[in-house]
């Protein structure tokens, strides 16, 4: 008898050694952060310190993309692995169905006994938090047409801006987190999205006021009048020229935006430096992973367009980081990959078989052993929204070639040579020397679009007309 309570009191420490060294993640999610809004990325103006960090200690991948570069899409794949073609969530629909809703990432990591939780944008409507989440909070900008859009929760009776409050909640978390089991922290900031309904746009702290004060932005990509008039004439009269009038439409005007919107995501920067900061005070930096993720691209400018949502290389581009302090190789990624990778990644770096559905691939070996060859050849490029503004288009991505169409308009289709015209100015759809390519891609772009609609766990839910963009 005496030998079987010594042996159980080897075995019980040890399985709790085994549950510790499970790895602490920590997602971070920012709104509208394009591809080089990022020191890392070539940008010189920004100032992106932490991110910077984490990207050259840990693994930087060059060629990240939303599959679809809207953020209620983008965040519904995000958290289910799949295609909006697939999951079918985006704005205009009631919730996220259940069959999806039953396979995000962060419920199977509850269910698998990691502490779960949530704190900021979640973009996607879902019932009871506390079925998927230990410790939740969704919230975006407030609905004030002035600062207040931005300022509105508060710290000890203070009033305090989104990005700080944030960080403030995931440090709580951090703090309070139960220590014999490993955590899962997302944080989704609002930031650096443009506050639609003001006047200014864009909203920091003050802290952030002399940041970029005596910098000249240079003029954005593609800025004259022929890029502009190239695009169908929905595009022109569309939402993505509204939001261009209201931010970049004045030289003036684009130096004070893009200003507001760097000074938003290097404050996003330093509250990532805070959290680093505690980790590292409470000893579990060696075995927290980071992974830094952009939920679409954006037009700064670019073509004279101020958002999103068309297959362009600037709305479609995401920043992404993983930086996992147990493995010792800097990398920095060729390979194209998306948004919904990271969902698998997540899974299978905590332990956890990945549903089968899921769509995406595991970056591990990236992180792993560095800038390894790639088997993805291709990938699906969409945006299925019918909304009359944002005109609905999907496409085909290569590593040498884009091609894309749009979906409930008549516009031409278009095609690129990524590799000699990177910037995506010359149409190449007309010219019959490439009509073998544009068959080609508008072939695997119906294969692909048939092969992800066969894979959807039920029927198709409606538009919600009542709810608005």
């Amino acid at each position: 008898m005496k030998w079987i309570v010594q042996l159980f009191c080897l075995v019980i420490p040890f399985i709790g050694l085994a549950q510790n060294t499970k790895p602490n993640i920590i997602f971070i999610v920012t709104d509208d952060q394009r591809w080089n809004a990022l020191g890392v990325a070539g940008n010189t103006i920004i100032q992106t310190p932490e991110m910077d960090a984490l990207a050259n200690s840990g693994t930087y991948f060059k060629n990240a993309f939303a599959t679809t570069p809207i953020c209620a899409a983008s965040r519904a794949s995000i958290l289910t692995g799949l295609y909006e073609r697939t999951h079918d969530y985006t704005f205009q629909k009631s919730k996220l169905q259940k069959p999806y809703a039953d396979i995000i990432f962060p419920k199977i990591l509850k269910e698998q006994g990691y502490h779960v939780g949530f704190f900021g944008k979640l973009g996607v409507i879902i019932d009871n938090a506390k079925q998927y989440f230990n410790e939740s909070d969704f919230y975006d900008r407030g609905d004030a047409e002035d600062r207040r859009g931005y300022f509105y929760k508060t710290i000890n009776k203070d009033t305090v801006h989104l990005t700080r409050y944030s960080g403030y909640q995931a440090q709580e978390f951090i703090k309070n987190a139960p220590t014999d089991k490993p955590f899962c922290l997302s944080v989704f900031f609002s930031a650096p999205h443009g506050h639609d309904p003001s006047v200014q746009q864009y909203f920091w702290q003050s802290k952030s006021d002399s940041l970029y004060k005596n910098t000249l932005i240079p003029n954005p990509l593609l800025s004259e009048d022929k890029y502009f008039n190239q695009l169908p004439l929905e595009v022109r009269q569309g939402l993505n020229r509204t939001r261009w009038k209201w931010r970049f439409d004045t030289p003036e005007k684009y130096q004070n935006s893009i200003k507001g919107y760097y000074r938003m995501i290097t404050e996003i920067d330093n509250e990532i430096g805070s959290i680093r900061q505690l980790l590292k005070e409470r000893g579990l930096s060696d075995n927290t992973i980071f992974i830094i993720l952009g939920d679409n691209g954006y037009f700064t400018g670019d073509r004279q367009l101020a958002d999103k949502w068309l297959m362009y290389e600037t709305s479609i581009r995401v920043p992404l980081i993983i930086y996992d302090p147990r493995k010792q190789h800097p990398s920095k990624i060729d390979a194209m990959v998306l948004n919904i990778d990271v969902t698998k990644t997540i899974l299978k770096m905590a332990g956890v078989q990945p549903p089968k559905n899921y769509q995406g691939l595991n970056l591990e070996n990236f992180v792993s052993n560095g800038n390894v060859p790639s088997n993805r050849k291709s990938i699906l490029i969409e945006h299925l929204w019918k909304l009359k503004d944002i005109p609905s288009s999907e496409g085909i991505r290569t590593e040498r070639w884009k091609y894309f169409r749009y979906r409930f308009i008549h516009a031409p289709e278009e095609l690129y040579d990524l590799k000699n015209d990177p910037l995506e100015t010359i149409n190449l759809a007309l010219n019959t020397k490439y009509a073998p390519i544009l068959k080609q891609l508008r072939q695997l772009c119906d294969k692909k679009i048939k092969a992800y609609q066969s894979e959807k766990l039920c029927l198709d839910e409606p538009e919600n007309k009542a709810i608005t963009f």
